[in-house]
Order: structure tokens, then C-alpha cells, then sequence
């Protein structure tokens, strides 16, 4: 792990978060090797703007491509978790994209060992309620979407803000949901309203778990109940702009709204 990349790196994000000027990502080309590289960047952040001692976060995003895929893993700022129906035009974003999502929240506490042992399966066993998400998806480099992978999972998975919606019960009927047929939709401005049907990139949003638990976990940490984890879009990652309004809609579930 190359130690001086790792803080050379976080320090261009920190700076870019401060001055809302995004940092060149062509200074670090190749400098990250591995995904435990990026997580490390993403620690010096946080903790950078947080705090040494700032606590485990109570948001996170997780998600992959699909099911052969690895998982990756964001922890989340607490200022940019925003209530259903913000406004955020006065937010300086360097990218507008939108994922529409589900969001999970736990029952109960999570220790290192606990996550060790867990499945699919048995992670249902965990969530005590969900809701409707809305990631605005944003990015601290000036290439955005063309930095590299590694660079993008340093920024935090170029994660913006996440608006949760009002949440309902997981209730033991949920363990069986039919996600493959779950219907929702997004209309973002004066864009047509689209519309998916069962487009979880992993067919089931509590598929995140395990992979999210272990890793959060990993420094030997307990995740604490009521720790929210935002689980991938269903509707790919159509830009936005300026002055939209955002709606998310979950058949079942709910919905909820951001005004760019």
C-alpha cells in the first residue's frame, strides 16, 4: 500500500470538497493498485472531515454490477443525508446524476464476529425497515465519470447526497419479496417518467449485505442498529441538471423527491 499516494490523494478530495473545485484525477493516474488502497483514501477522508474520532457512519452506500462482481463500499457524510422533499439548489454539484434506490436500515447492532458468519439469507433477519432513496450521484474530479475506477471508489463511490424517504416496516412477508417483479419509476424534470421493472442490478437490494457488514466490520468496529445502507439504482444513472425536480416511486414502498 503506498502510503504516500493514499494521503496525497485524500488531501486532493478533502480540498476539493472544501473549495467545491474538483482536483485534477490525471495527477494520480495508476497510484491506487488495489480496492484496499481506495477504502484507505476513503478513511483519511472522512476522518479528515469528521474527525479522528469521529464514529463508525450511520449511511452507507454498497452495490456491484452484478453477482459475479465484487461489491464495493462507501461510508457516508452525514450532511449529505437529506429528508424527502429537500432543496438542494443551492448545493454546489459538480455532476447531477440520479440512482433511484431502496435503502435498508438495521434492527440491531452488528459485531465483527456476528458479520463473519453471515449469508443472504440471514441478514434478512437484520433489517427493520426500509424506504425509498434518491443518490445524487457527484464527483470530486474533473474527469468525473472518466477517472479511473479506483479514483472513483476513493471519492467515496462519487457519492453526492442521499434523500431518504418515510420509512415503512420489513416485516417477516418482506423476506420473500418478489423484487424481480418490484415496479418503479423516476421522472426527472421535464424528462419523460421511466419506468423498471425489477432492474436491481443484483435482483434483490438486501443481496448488498453480507459483503457490506464484513467490510464494515473489517477494522474491528460494531455497526450500531439504526445504520442505514442504500443498496444500487434501478434505473441506471440518467443525468439530471440544475433546477429538476427528481420523483422516485416503489410500488408498496413509497415515494420521495429532491428539487436540483
Amino acid at each position: 500500500m503506498n502510503q504516500a499516494a493514499i494521503s496525497e490523494i485524500a488531501l486532493a478530495l478533502v480540498q476539493a470538497r472544501k473549495n467545491h473545485q474538483p482536483a485534477d484525477a490525471n495527477r494520480f493516474t495508476d497510484q491506487l493498485q488495489t480496492t484496499a488502497d481506495a477504502y484507505a483514501v476513503q478513511e483519511v477522508v472522512f476522518k479528515s472531515l469528521q474527525g479522528a474520532n469521529a464514529p463508525l457512519a450511520q449511511a452507507w452506500k454498497s452495490g456491484g454490477p452484478n453477482r459475479s462482481s465484487e461489491q464495493t463500499h462507501a461510508a457516508l457524510l452525514p450532511e449529505g443525508i437529506l429528508n424527502n422533499g429537500a432543496d438542494m439548489g443551492q448545493w454546489p454539484l459538480n455532476i447531477r446524476i440520479v440512482e433511484i434506490e431502496v435503502a435498508l436500515r438495521l434492527n440491531h447492532a452488528v459485531t465483527p464476529e456476528a458479520a463473519a458468519t453471515l449469508s443472504h439469507e440471514s441478514c434478512k433477519q437484520l433489517i427493520d425497515a426500509m424506504t425509498v432513496s434518491i443518490e445524487i450521484v457527484d464527483s470530486r474530479w474533473q474527469q468525473a465519470g472518466a477517472a479511473q475506477a479506483l479514483l472513483k471508489l476513493a471519492d467515496m463511490q462519487s457519492h453526492g447526497t442521499l434523500v431518504l424517504g418515510e420509512w415503512i416496516a420489513y416485516t417477516a412477508s418482506d423476506h420473500n419479496r418478489d423484487w424481480k417483479n418490484q415496479h418503479c419509476s423516476v421522472r426527472i424534470g421535464d424528462q419523460p417518467l421511466a419506468k423498471f421493472l425489477g432492474t436491481h442490478t443484483l435482483q434483490d437490494p438486501t443481496y448488498v449485505l453480507p459483503a457490506w457488514l464484513k467490510h464494515a466490520t473489517a477494522n474491528g468496529q460494531t455497526v450500531p442498529a439504526g445504520t442505514i445502507v442504500t443498496t444500487g439504482s434501478w434505473c441506471g444513472m440518467p443525468f439530471a441538471k440544475k433546477g429538476d425536480l427528481i420523483v422516485a416511486e416503489f410500488d408498496g414502498i413509497g415515494k420521495t423527491s429532491v428539487q436540483l
